[in-house]
């Protein structure tokens, strides 16, 4: 079923869960040393920086997606809506997605082949590209409170035909990342 949310609280309540991600990321994981951070749980578990790494290429694809449609909404004067109105599969998919309160997940998947982190990834500059992912996302939440959330359409790494609007792949995309940083600090355990 679609949900219905206040585009401003939204936006608002999106660029909170980035910054916190930053923030998680800044004193749980970056100051550990790389041999921890490159140090799967187990034999068939990612590390922590597989799991930022993993993040960074799912955000070379929707960072400049996220950026074309309000570029594409600001020029054909999409203007922002007191409301949005959440797809019924933008809204399923954000709920698979994303960390229950209690932090368990509510679905377990399987990462496509084509976004599966190298073994050993360099922890600098995925732990780099992904501080600067989570920037350029703060920037573009920023940005989205001029526009329609539910206008422009981006297709989904899954297929080109699935295409969620603005407001549903923000939601879902940063469930995403809310359920990998999860993983990541799992990964090294209590800090």
């Amino acid at each position: 079923m679609p949900a219905i949310f206040n585009s401003t609280e939204l936006l608002d309540q999106l660029q909170y869960k980035v910054s916190r991600l930053l923030t998680q990321v800044a004193e749980d994981l970056a100051h550990l040393p790389a041999p921890v951070l490159q140090l799967p749980p187990d034999q068939h578990k990612w590390s922590a920086i597989q799991c930022l790494e993993h993040l960074n290429i799912y955000s070379r694809y929707y960072l400049p997606q996220l950026a074309k449609a309000i570029q594409t909404a600001q020029a054909h004067q999409q203007a922002a809506t007191p409301q949005f109105k959440s797809g019924w599969l933008g809204n399923w998919f954000t709920g698979i997605m994303e960390p229950k309160p209690n932090g368990s997940l509510p679905m377990r998947m399987q990462s496509p082949k084509s976004a599966r982190p190298a073994a050993t990834p360099d922890v600098t500059s995925v732990m780099n590209e992904f501080i600067s992912g989570q920037q350029q996302l703060l920037l573009l939440l920023q940005q989205a409170h001029s526009v329609n959330l539910a206008q422009p359409k981006i297709p989904t790494t899954l297929s080109k035909l699935v295409k969620f609007s603005l407001g549903d792949t923000f939601r879902f995309f940063i469930a995403h990342e809310e359920r990998h940083v999860l993983q990541a600090l799992r990964a090294v355990g209590p800090c």
